[in-house]
């Protein structure tokens, strides 16, 4: 995850926080870094790239599964 986007929810938590230290943030900070580290989230444009990979594998598994009962109705009259 890239520093903008963690700095974004820092910002937003330390909203909520009373003002506090430096310290403080640092720790909020390195806290939140590793738990969002932890996650192995994926960005946007992976999940799309991932949504747009399936689409494209079921649309050929339908164009087959047709396929392969054409085939069949094929053999059966014979």
């Amino acid at each position: 995850m890239d520093a903008r986007k963690i700095d974004d929810i820092l910002s937003a938590v330390a909203r909520t926080l009373p003002r506090g230290s430096e310290e403080l943030d640092r720790n909020v900070r390195a806290a939140l870094a590793s738990v969002l580290d932890r996650m192995d989230l994926v960005t946007r444009e992976e999940l799309e790239v991932q949504e747009a990979v399936l689409a494209r594998t079921r649309a050929q598994l339908k164009e087959m599964e047709e396929r392969i009962a054409m085939l069949e109705r094929r053999l059966a009259a014979r």
